[in-house]
């Protein structure tokens, strides 16, 4: 295939990658609001099905329908397991879309501002799926599609860049190292932050007795979701850190000093920082629950602002926000 069929097939998988996740958001909305009453309806009917079968002097009675029969009948429409199937469905073609873009492009999908965002949003998707496998966090799932339709929307829509060339700088190995990092810390973060939002809001219900049978209730209990936060954060930290290292790596084989006090530069140190405080006073000071989430979100605050602040804000060897002057053409990474 020629470039230019394969960015057609790029933009074109892109829709497809929305429309699945817009559809995989109402499903997992859908499970958030209904799943509670499918999966009470399960376990009573586990309870009647285990009581006939098992019960009664004569062994039961075999008309009865088998187990999952039953619980199909009583449950309904699995909304759950719906919305994971259209979300990884969804993954897929959001990969075709980095893939398609690269080889159209010949260089990694990520060096202007809508290829990064782009990524971003895969890697928060990629991030969320793992917690999904790893700790059954399909909660998060309509939160997550929030976020990452509007993150994609936008890029479509205010950030979209023809395929094209790669800027001098950025024609190196280490975009494959220092972006991807971040963009993989970036997607991590973003899964910790909304995390940390469903805890702030819950805690307060929780404690005052007030979450009832309702939205509240389907949610993990408000420590729970603390924890998740906090692992999450734990994973994609060291991330951030390498990220910064490698950055300063290229910066010197690029301009020749490691550190040049740009605004990006500024800013991804002010990050690093108020995420090691969150973590060093959650393991030194033992902070937990409000104080520690509220701490987490001005990271995540940070982080937000080094992407998009920074960007159309200050003006810098690193802003990709609107083409560059000439007199900073050579420029290194969007992170």
């Amino acid at each position: 295939m020629s470039s230019t069929d394969l960015a057609n097939l790029s933009d074109k998988l892109m829709l497809t990658t929305v429309v699945l996740y817009i559809i995989a958001m109402v499903a997992y909305a859908a499970d958030l609001g209904f799943g509670g009453r499918r999966r009470t309806a399960d376990a009573v009917a586990e309870k009647k099905v285990l009581a006939t079968v098992g019960g009664g002097e004569g062994g039961g009675d075999e008309s009865a329908p088998a187990p999952a029969a039953a619980v199909e009948q009583a449950g309904g429409r699995d909304w759950g397991r719906f919305a994971v199937l259209l979300n990884v469905l969804g993954w897929a073609a959001h990969l075709g879309v980095l893939i398609t873009r690269g080889l159209a492009a010949s260089h990694w999908p990520w060096a202007n501002m809508y290829e990064f965002l782009t990524a971003i949003a895969f890697a928060a998707v990629t991030a969320y799926l793992v917690c999904l496998w790893r700790f059954q966090a399909r909660f998060l799932g309509a939160f997550v599609m929030v976020a990452v339709v509007m993150a994609l929307g936008g890029a479509n829509i205010w950030l979209y860049q023809e395929v094209g060339p790669v800027r001098p700088a950025l024609n190196s190995y280490w975009i494959a190292i220092h972006v991807s990092a971040a963009i993989i810390a970036t997607g991590a973060f973003t899964v910790a932050g909304v995390a940390t939002i469903l805890y702030l809001l819950k805690a307060p219900r929780e404690a005052r007795g007030a979450v009832g049978d309702g939205f509240w209730a389907h949610l993990p209990s408000a420590g729970n979701l603390d924890r998740l936060a906090l692992r999450v954060t734990m994973f994609a930290f060291p991330i951030w850190t390498a990220a910064i290292i490698m950055g300063a790596i290229w910066a010197d084989e690029a301009w020749g000093r490691y550190w040049g006090w740009d605004p990006k530069e500024i800013w991804s140190f002010i990050t690093w920082i108020a995420y090691a405080a969150y973590l060093h006073a959650r393991a030194t000071a033992g902070w937990r629950g409000r104080r520690a989430a509220v701490l987490s979100l001005v990271a995540f605050a940070c982080l937000l602002f080094n992407f998009f602040g920074v960007n159309y804000m200050f003006q810098g060897l690193h802003t990709y926000a609107a083409p560059a002057p000439t007199a900073v053409v050579e420029t290194v990474a969007n992170v």
